[in-house]
């Protein structure tokens, strides 16, 4: 396998950790938003929120993967 050139992969990384950290920075009140509406709503929006996270990540391998 070879190594990946360059610092983008890293560079990569840093910009998803910094976009998620500011949806998780804002979630709380976008709970409390929705959770007007339905606790049920408020809940799924969490859930798909924490799941993208690993999602986006497991993409970003696979696509890493296929590439090599």
């Amino acid at each position: 396998m070879s190594e990946p050139s360059g610092r983008s992969p890293a560079i990569a990384a840093a910009i998803i950790m910094f976009g998620f950290m500011l949806l998780f920075f804002v979630m709380p009140r976008i709970m409390i938003w929705l959770g007007e509406f339905s606790p049920w709503l408020a809940g799924a929006f969490g859930l798909v929120a924490v799941l993208s996270f690993f999602l986006v990540f497991w993409l970003r391998a696979r696509h890493q993967r296929g590439r090599q």
